[in-house]
């Protein structure tokens, strides 16, 4: 684990912010690379890294074949099949190259899908901390890193055990000399994800945690979830088969954030606070004095959503949303 060194009193920190890449090679890569691109001390990823699917490329007929993004794709040569794995990656998926009898048994059983869908999200992750490692083990670059609330217990153990990367989630950490807690529950959703929280529960624990801090009026609140109706955290409202609420014909958009968080904004009042989770509701607000930020995330277009934010001993200096 590394933990950034402390700066100069007075000194600029420059930090980027990004979150919800959810299995994409692409986007972890670019992440990784943001530390030299915007020329910043430190990265902050702020959950859902894993995945959503396995995608089995099963041999068959002297190629391969997968079903990828609502059609079927084929493959003949090497070449082929790693193009065709470097778009299930690029789309947040896990190829799985399978014979047809593995394909069956993936479809019977569900203890083989989900041993083989950890061993894949396992593999990857270790391979993006290795990537990690390789670029900027040896740097002054910190790489703080917590698991979202999609993500399963199985990825705690990958990050903790890593030399590339600082596992931030419940802790209280530095950046220079400014102090970050990190917390990677979000409030219920309708999705029954591994870490939620009722919203008393989700108080208790990052409350626990602010009071921790030395300076909390100088911190950085890394919490997954976005503080309610804030602007931050406006989505579709789905009933209860998950299907979009409709008002005059069209999607209803409701607030889907934290309650809980944005009391414990409103109540310590930290420099910055960082926030995913709502995919589709990039941007920045202010409570209170808090420069609060959702940089958003497209992931499955293989590109990085995010932010560089610049600090200073009294606070939030200058910030920008980036792409790319």
């Amino acid at each position: 684990m590394r933990w950034l060194k402390r700066t100069e009193a007075g000194k600029r920190l420059r930090i980027f912010y990004a979150s919800d890449v959810h299995g994409s090679d692409v986007c972890w890569r670019k992440f990784v690379n943001a530390a030299r691109h915007y020329e910043c001390e430190a990265l902050i990823m702020g959950g859902d890294l894993t995945g959503k699917a396995l995608v089995p490329i099963v041999h068959r007929n002297g190629g391969y074949t997968a079903w990828l993004g609502g059609e079927e794709r084929h493959a003949r040569s090497a070449e082929e099949v790693d193009e065709l794995e470097r778009a299930v990656r690029m789309n947040g998926f896990y190829p799985l190259q399978a014979t047809e009898d593995e394909l069956r048994a993936l479809r019977d059983s569900e203890d083989v899908r989900e041993q083989a869908f950890a061993r894949a999200m396992t593999e990857a992750l270790e391979k993006w901390l290795a990537f990690a490692d390789e670029r900027l083990g040896g740097s002054d670059v910190g790489v703080f890193v917590m698991a979202g609330n999609d993500d399963p217990w199985s990825v705690d153990p990958v990050l903790e055990q890593s030399a590339a990367v600082t596992a931030c989630d419940g802790r209280v950490v530095r950046i220079g000399d400014r102090e970050m807690i990190s917390c990677g529950y979000s409030n219920r959703t309708p999705w029954n994800s591994p870490r939620e929280l009722d919203e008393d529960e989700l108080y208790s624990r990052i409350r626990a945690l602010a009071e921790q801090l030395e300076a909390p009026d100088t911190a950085i609140f890394n919490l997954h979830v976005p503080p309610y109706d804030s602007g931050l955290d406006t989505a579709i409202e789905l009933d209860d088969e998950l299907r979009p609420v409709l008002h005059g014909g069209r999607p209803r958009e409701i607030p889907v954030g934290s309650r809980a968080v944005r009391q414990l904004l409103e109540e310590f009042e930290p420099a910055l606070a960082l926030h995913g989770h709502i995919h589709e509701s990039r941007g920045i607000a202010r409570i209170g004095r808090t420069v609060a930020i959702n940089p958003g995330s497209t992931y499955n277009a293989g590109r990085i959503d995010g932010c560089v934010i610049d600090l200073t001993a009294t606070g939030v200096r200058s910030y920008r949303l980036v792409s790319g």
